[in-house]
């Protein structure tokens, strides 16, 4: 049984009750409070911290390489890949604008794509990257947003690829730092975060939803709003988003490391940076689509042998060191990778699948995710 002080504080009716605590949810309730700092919302988190992508991503602030934009532009429209992008790039401006850069380990450190002789346009390289340019320069004010810098291969420490394009405007920064500042940005305006506090069911009654945990607490609130990405399958249906486990490994430190920078290869579904001298990789999805179709966290050992034989082939060979850290994420993606903002059922929405970019989408998906939830109180 609740106590009185319990019902008329912690679980007290809300107008807002936000489903995961990770970036998407948190972004979303400083949004709200924004435009209603009278809003009464809680973010109801199951684990004692985020556990999806926002804290198990490879801390990237970036906007998209090269080859995995043409294949976006082929694919869903150079409209949408567009659009998609300036997004991401408006996103990483804005979290800048609210964290300093010490608090989020935010390195402006230049990023990288490794391109081979047998990626398809090999031949057109030079004439797509020029259209990439034009189409990207509204965006990112810069003439050559990515140029060829082949001979920095060698001084970066990396071997087995034949292109280097480089983009200034990228960065890393420390995910988990990033979390931490949000999370208590939002509980600074007066947002309740309940963690510990998993959903098992919801109800609408004209406009109230009923919210019951499996913790046996049942709150109540005038909307609901999904901020689980792979995750929301179970939770709602006919959702347009589909879970995909990220894995990523992390070295020793290694003597003399020269890389500096993060890190693109085939379409993204390679990724590495350096974590002061050590090396951190991730990716290999495409080694095996249909089994980190997932929501397991455990990892897989056929994903990581990919990623230890691709550091193998690519870093050279003088380095020496161990693999320290493996874990997983899960992120969500649409079939056309455009983020879903929509209705979830009678007064949910959900805002969802990043599409592998949640770092740089969700600051500016919240914005549209207030608007519409806001237009219908």
């Amino acid at each position: 049984m609740l106590s009185i002080w319990e019902k008329e504080s912690f679980y007290a009716p809300q107008d807002v009750i936000i489903i995961g605590a990770g970036l998407m949810g948190l972004w979303s309730a400083l949004e709200l409070k924004k435009k209603n700092d009278a809003l009464r919302i809680t973010i109801l988190e199951r684990n004692t911290i985020p556990l999806g992508a926002s804290t198990r991503n490879a801390g990237f602030a970036c906007f998209g390489s090269p080859t995995e934009l043409i294949c976006d532009a082929e694919t869903s429209g150079a409209d949408n890949m567009l659009a998609v992008a300036e997004m991401r790039y408006k996103g990483i401006e804005k979290i800048r604008t609210y964290f300093a850069d010490a608090v989020i380990a935010f390195d402006l450190c230049g990023g990288y794509e490794c391109i081979n002789k047998d990626y398809k346009y090999w031949d057109a390289l030079n004439d797509r990257i020029a259209w990439l340019n034009a189409t990207l320069q509204p965006i990112t004010h810069r003439k050559n947003t990515f140029r060829r810098t082949d001979e920095k291969l060698a001084t970066l420490g990396l071997q087995g690829f034949d292109c280097l394009l480089e983009n200034k405007t990228e960065a890393a920064l420390h995910s988990g730092k990033l979390v931490q500042a949000l999370t208590s940005k939002v509980q600074s305006l007066g947002v309740t975060i309940l963690y510990g506090m998993e959903l098992e069911r919801w109800e609408n009654n004209k406009d109230v939803v009923s919210i019951y945990t499996k913790q046996n607490i049942q709150l109540q609130s005038h909307r609901l709003l999904f901020c689980t990405n792979g995750f929301t399958p179970a939770l709602g249906e006919g959702l347009p988003v589909k879970p995909a486990r990220g894995q990523v490994i992390v070295t020793s430190p290694i003597e003399g490391l020269a890389l500096k920078g993060t890190f693109h290869y085939d379409e993204g579904f390679y990724y590495w940076r350096n974590l002061g001298n050590r090396v951190l990789l991730g990716g290999a999805r495409n080694t095996a689509f249909e089994e980190e179709e997932t929501t397991d966290l455990a990892g897989s050992m056929p994903v990581k042998r990919a990623l230890e034989d691709f550091l193998k082939t690519h870093l050279h060979p003088k380095y020496q060191y161990t693999i320290e850290h493996h874990w997983s994420g899960i992120m969500g993606f649409t079939a056309d990778k455009k983020p879903f903002v929509g209705q979830a059922g009678p007064n949910a929405m959900a805002a969802i699948a990043c599409n592998g970019m949640g770092v740089a989408l969700t600051p500016m998906i919240a914005e549209k995710v207030a608007a519409k939830l806001l237009a219908d109180f």
